[in-house]
């Protein structure tokens, strides 16, 4: 690898086009480790504001569709990233990427760019490609055929969290046990992670020389869409899916049927989906020749998918019970990850002014559990537990280490202490025998005018299609056992007041929101 491109603040502009979008997004703060100064382009630069490498870069407003705005974009650039396609349907997306590719290519040779880096697709040479596949390749040979040299990287299916193709096959499998599919699901394919793409992305702006082709990227396994279900089916403990083929679905029908299945529009499933027609596996191997894989190696795909799965398993995010969605719930999309990307997380949240100060509802909420109950439907407590304790669960019968004060990993009836913020935040973890995962949250602030506000939140991982059933079951009983718990925790916290204290108002804003969201780790 050359180093004539000094990582220090010395270290040449980078400009990278379509940084909202998936790859663009995560490929900033790849080049910004990577020690690069970056420019990101934008068709709407607010889009790019809470993003948070936002300070680190230089961000400008331009399109490619509009020659004109190209000239700021990529005065001073030495590599610029072409990470635009249009998705649309209609006769006009290859047209439109047709132009584009042709104004950033003469743009670029305008203001001497050194090298543009492009993302397309693997493809078999000498087949009628897909109307999308078919124009990503005419854009590479466009970005070739320029004057600027060009590095064309070639990538199969991309797993990592927010990446199209693995939320298809993330909901395929979350929602379906039993497929019925067309037959090119047995077609192979060579998948490569989220993290593998960056690696060589990062890479292509440091080979020596100045290079002018293609090169095919992918990860070290080699399957078919069928066995990639069944490798996600593993690595989130779900039973193995049963997949029948059959030989009348054609790509419009499995990109309606998908558009039902899963959240990710027919518009962006269509695509992929008439991309799997083809078999997709690396024809060469010369990039790994000259980009040297990461120091742990490239990414096969069980550990891919872990990855992709850890923003799910793992809630380690920050607690914000003000959001619309619930708050840290553990697939939200990244901010530069589509609003369909995410497992499927289902909510309730609920808030109440409470006529007590944030401290004395703090020590209610604090003192829940064990011989206090939950201040809740007390019957339906307790028969839940029985019938968790008939499952080999924890029932109710662990109760408290201690009657008035938590710590984070104390067991608390069938929950566990996962989080705690003194006097703010109360996160429990449910270790009850649920068809997925589930959190309850409880938090205190201080309202203005006096008293604390109540913020009630139950967050719900469902596992599979067996978990959605089990939350669509329980539902009809969450204004019973969820809005009485807000209710009578803070009835108790205004009991514990001197009447002389209390305010004379009464007031409680109650939301129920079931949130289906594109892990997209």
């Amino acid at each position: 690898m050359s180093t004539d491109l000094p990582t220090s603040s010395d270290a040449p502009l980078v400009l990278v086009t379509g940084a909202s979008g998936y790859i663009g997004g995560r490929l900033v703060p790849a080049l910004l480790a990577a020690g690069l100064r970056v420019r990101a382009m934008a068709r709407h630069a607010d889009r790019l504001e809470d993003r948070p490498w936002r300070a680190q870069v230089e961000v400008v407003e331009a399109d490619v569709e509009d020659p004109a705005s190209l000239e700021a974009a990529l005065d001073g650039i030495h590599v610029a990233y072409y990470l635009i396609h249009a998705m649309g349907g209609g006769r006009s997306f290859a047209e439109r990427d047709r132009q584009g590719a042709r104004s950033f290519a003469a743009a670029a040779e305008h203001a001497d760019v050194r090298r543009i880096v492009y993302l397309g697709g693997i493809h078999p040479e000498g087949e009628e490609l897909s109307a999308h596949m078919a124009s990503r390749q005419e854009v590479g040979e466009i970005l070739l055929g320029g004057k600027v040299p060009a590095v064309v990287l070639r990538a199969a299916v991309i797993l990592g969290s927010g990446s199209a193709s693995f939320e298809i096959m993330r909901h395929l499998a979350e929602r379906l046990p039993v497929m019925v599919a067309p037959r090119w699901v047995r077609n192979r394919i060579q998948p490569i992670a989220v993290r593998d793409v960056l690696h060589y992305l990062v890479g292509a702006a440091r080979l020596e020389g100045a290079p002018n082709r293609t090169f095919d990227v992918g990860g070290p396994d080699v399957l078919t869409f069928a066995q990639l279900l069944h490798a996600y089916a593993r690595a989130a403990g779900l039973p193995r899916r049963r997949i029948r083929t059959v030989p009348v679905l054609t790509p419009r029908l499995a990109s309606h049927w998908i558009g039902l299945v899963t959240p990710v529009p027919t518009g962006i499933a269509r695509p992929l989906v008439e991309s799997l027609v083809h078999e997709a596996v690396a024809a060469e191997t010369d990039l790994r020749g000259l980009v040297p894989a990461p120091e742990d190696g490239l990414t096969g795909v069980d550990r891919a998918i872990e990855l992709a799965l850890s923003r799910i398993r793992e809630l380690d995010v920050a607690t914000a019970w003000h959001s619309a969605t619930p708050a840290g719930a553990p697939s939200s999309p990244l901010p530069e990850d589509p609003q369909w990307s995410g497992g499927i997380v289902r909510g309730d949240q609920r808030q109440r002014h409470v006529d007590a100060d944030p401290d004395t509802l703090w020590d209610v909420i604090e003192g829940i559990g064990g011989r206090r109950g939950w201040y809740s439907w007390r019957l339906g407590w307790i028969s839940r537990g029985l019938v968790d304790r008939l499952v080999g669960g924890p029932g109710l019968r662990r109760g408290r280490r201690h009657p008035d004060r938590l710590a984070v990993g104390d067991a608390l009836d069938w929950w566990r202490v996962e989080r705690l913020e003194t006097g703010h935040l109360l996160r429990l973890r449910a270790e009850m025998r649920v068809p997925g995962q589930a959190w309850l949250e409880l938090g205190v602030q201080e309202a203005d005018g006096g008293g604390a506000i109540l913020h009630q939140q139950a967050i719900y991982h469902p596992h599979g299609l067996l978990g959605d059933l089990y939350w669509w079951a329980v539902w009809p009983f969450h204004g019973i056992v969820f809005g009485g718990m807000q209710r009578n925790l803070a009835r108790a916290a205004e009991a514990a007041v001197p009447a002389s204290r209390r305010r004379t108002t009464d007031t409680d804003t109650d939301t129920d929101t079931d949130t289906d969201t594109e892990e997209t780790a």
